[in-house]
């Protein structure tokens, strides 16, 4: 447990790394904005969060069963997870943001997708800011 990172993980890493590359410029783990994005860009109200499948709950239906030790423990805290997750993604939303929510393997079997899915956040987001 203590080698699993909030923070700086791998595919946050490449996200960011590849988010640079094309020119975005974002802040990272900004704490002034609701639920703490992993990513944060500003000026077109976009957060971007990078979901790691077993904390977050990918597939939770079917790994629930699955889970064989301290299972009230996990069930109770990965659902709590999910629940947290909406919630923060409503209040953003109220607040007028962007939200994207990336599971990690989508980052390392498709980082163009997803790359591809922020610009088109930033555009539309850019041309709602320039009509108001």
């Amino acid at each position: 447990m203590r080698k699993i990172r909030a923070k700086n993980t791998t595919p946050e890493i490449l996200l960011r790394k590849a988010l640079w590359n094309e020119g975005i410029r974002y802040r990272k783990e900004n704490k002034g904005i609701t639920g703490n994005p992993d990513i944060a860009i500003k000026k077109y109200k976009l957060a971007i969060f990078i979901d790691g499948e077993f904390w977050h709950g990918y597939n939770w239906k079917e790994k629930k069963g699955r889970i064989q030790n301290n299972r009230e423990y996990w069930i109770k805290k990965i659902e709590g997870n999910i629940a947290r997750d909406k919630k923060y993604n409503q209040l953003l939303t109220e607040q007028k943001w962007i939200v994207l929510r990336f599971w990690e393997h989508e980052i390392k079997k498709d980082l163009n997708k997803c790359i591809e899915k922020v610009k088109n956040a930033i555009t539309s987001q850019s041309s709602i800011l320039a009509n108001r």
